[in-house]
Formats: structure tokens, C-alpha cells, sequence
């Protein structure tokens, strides 16, 4: 059935002024219907005013859903009502995270409205977020060093002891408990090597990232469990990125065996890893913002990132498997970060994503 429209919309005055706000505007009748909305509402619901003026909210957005709980307060207390962070479903797919207010006024004589103003937090929380990942990194970079300056001097002295212990011992089986001794040393050494990262810097050349993800790929492939599929998503257009192919492939890989990790010894139906590559603009790491930027996606199915360390899941030593070391996650973002990029991710059951975000007009 077509939309009901309202036979005499609401004249509105000062609608430039309004239409200067980044703030999006509605002005809604006794039945919920558009009587006016400024351009940043436009923007928000993804429509024009000649397609929504005199519909109902609710048949132009799946997120009115989330404000008729507001609506009903406004109109019982008449009052204004103010909700912060309320999550709406936008178009494209596209969730957001708002601030509203709605307040009950009268204009004229006519029955009373509601006024509904939304501000879209979403980019402000992304920037929040970003600086957390970025303290996180610093911090987890002076832990490692900490660390490692405690563990590798013992272990120095601990293989030389070995050695010397080995010289003097006749019995070739008890050489082999002092070359057990010297493995395990030389395997800790590796593993603080690998949680410090690498200490050159980025040696940067130009490449083509579908180039890298290809290699990454057939290793997943090689390595995912039986049942598990790995696919491929790639945006063609994505243009050549100026990076350090070994720094990236490796950053790469590690989120793409975390993903794989995730999806084996868990009852998933049908198991999957998606390798994506999409191009995004305007983008800000950080206190940068950047024109273009590469956006190079690991999304997988699996039971998603446990609550309980997703404000942590960068540092080291923190990992959701009792078998895990906590290291691949954050020599990952260490990795990007000397690209002037960014790991990061949303996650929830049956769908998480980690997203390197590279841009692209930095040599």
C-alpha cells in the first residue's frame, strides 16, 4: 500500500540556518510523520526531502525503531528526553552511533510535535578508539622492552653454563639433556626477538597488495583446518602502496592465522575466512587525516573476540586460547603502525573483522 502523505506540510522559516547545522533535524507530527527535516538529516537517513516529507520515520529507517521508546517518554512527561550513544542501523548497512533529544513542542495552534535532534558521534568514537589503539601500542612496546631486558641476560648465562656443562660431561646421553637446555633457551631468545619486532626501519618500495595478499592467502589455505574454506574478496582498482612487503605480509598473516585459530575447535557452521581489499577515503589514524587509504580486511565466522579482552587484545601476553602467546596481535600492530597505519576490530559471534587501514600519500 502507498505511503500515506500529509495533505499540508509544515511551513518552516530560517531553513538555511538549520540546513548550516551538522546536527540532523526533524520535525515529526502526532503520527510520527516527517513535517520537516534539514540537510543533515537528509544525509543521515540517505533520502531527499521530496522522498521523505509527510512519511512516517518508521517507514524510512530501520533505527526509528530504536528512537519510539524516546518518542513515548517525550510525549507522556513533556519533557525533553535525551539518550546518548543509541546505535542506529543505517543505510548501506552502515551502523552508527548517535546522541538524540527529542523534546514535545507546540507550534501555533496546531497539535503539539516532537522535535527530534541527532548528532552522529560515530566518527568522534572512532577517533577515541584509535588513540586507545595507539596508547595501547606504546604501551605494549615499553612492556616488551622491559621484559625482554629482564628474561635475555639469564638466558645468555643460562645456554653458556650449558655449553661449558656439556664440555665436561663424558655420557652422550646426559649431553642430551644439556642440548634440551640449549634448544629451549635459543626458542625463548627467538620468542623475545619476535615480541620486540623487527628493529630496522620499514624498507619501503612499491608494490601491489593483492600481490601480498595472494601469498598470504595460499598459506592460510595451506594451513586452515579441513572444512575450513578461505576466500577472496579484492577491489582491482585498489592502486599500487608504498610499504615494507616483508613488514606487511607478516602483519598480515598473523591476523589471518588468528582468524583461522578462532574457527578451529569450535562447531561453526560453515566455516569461513574472507580476505577483502576496498579503497576508503578521508580517513583519519590518529591526529592524520588521510585522502585514501587502504583498507585490508580479515573477516571470519567464528565465535568472535571473548569480552572479557577486547580493550586488551594488542597488548602482549593477553590471548583469548589457553595455548596462545598473546604476540601476534600486537606485533601486527606494531608492524602497520611504522606504515602510518592502524589495526582494528569489530567483533561478535559469527562475525569479528580486523581491518589494516594503510594509507596511501605516505612514502
Amino acid at each position: 500500500m502507498a505511503a500515506e502523505l500529509h495533505p499540508s506540510p509544515l511551513r518552516i522559516e530560517g531553513t538555511e540556518l538549520l540546513d548550516a547545522l551538522v546536527t540532523s533535524v526533524f520535525l515529526l507530527g502526532p503520527d510520527l510523520h516527517i513535517d520537516y527535516l534539514n540537510a543533515a538529516a537528509q544525509t543521515l537517513l540517505g533520502l531527499g526531502p521530496n522522498q521523505a516529507l509527510g512519511r512516517r520515520i518508521s517507514e524510512l529507517t530501520r533505527g526509528s525503531e530504536t528512537l519510539m521508546p524516546l518518542f513515548d517518554r517525550a510525549r507522556m512527561g513533556g519533557e525533553g528526553v535525551v539518550q546518548r550513544e543509541l546505535a542506529w542501523p543505517g543505510h548501506g548497512g552502515v551502523d552508527r552511533i548517535l546522541d538524540c533529544a527529542v523534546t514535545q513542542i507546540t507550534i501555533g495552534t496546531d497539535s503539539s510535535r516532537l522535535l527530534l535532534e541527532i548528532e552522529d558521534i560515530t566518527q568522534h568514537r572512532r577517533l577515541i578508539r584509535e588513540n586507545a589503539l595507539l596508547a595501547q601500542l606504546g604501551g605494549s612496546r615499553l612492556m616488551v622492552r622491559q621484559l625482554a631486558h629482564e628474561i635475555k641476560n639469564p638466558l645468555g648465562g643460562l645456554r653458556g653454563a650449558a655449553q661449558l656443562l656439556e664440555r665436561e660431561l663424558l655420557d652422550p646421553a646426559l649431553r642430551e639433556y644439556t642440548r634440551v637446555i640449549i634448544s629451549e633457551s635459543d626458542r625463548l631468545t627467538n620468542l623475545l626477538d619476535s615480541m620486540l619486532g623487527p628493529g630496522r626501519p620499514p624498507a619501503k618500495q612499491l608494490v601491489n597488495v593483492h600481490e601480498l595478499l595472494e601469498r598470504v592467502y595460499h598459506l592460510l589455505r595451506s594451513e586452515a583446518a579441513e572444512g575450513v574454506a578461505v576466500d577472496r574478496d579484492y577491489d582491482p582498482s585498489l592502486p599500487p602502496l608504498t610499504v615494507d612487503p616483508n613488514h606487511i605480509i607478516q602483519a598480515m598473516l598473523n591476523l589471518g592465522r588468528n582468524a583461522l585459530q578462532a574457527l578451529s575447535g569450535v562447531v561453526v557452521e560453515s566455516p569461513r575466512l574472507v580476505l577483502r581489499t576496498r579503497a576508503a577515503t578521508n580517513v583519519s589514524v590518529g591526529a592524520r587525516r588521510h585522502r585514501l587509504v587502504a583498507s585490508i580486511q580479515f573477516e571470519d565466522n567464528g565465535p568472535g573476540v571473548p569480552s572479557e579482552i577486547r580493550d586488551t587484545i594488542f597488548y602482549p601476553l593477553v590471548s583469548g586460547r589457553a595455548d596462545g602467546t598473546g604476540l601476534g596481535l600486537g606485533i601486527a600492530q606494531d608492524l602497520v603502525s611504522r606504515h602510518g597505519g592502524l589495526i582494528e576490530f569489530d567483533s561478535a559471534p559469527g562475525r569479528t573483522i580486523f581491518v589494516i587501514s594503510l594509507p596511501m600519500d605516505t612514502v
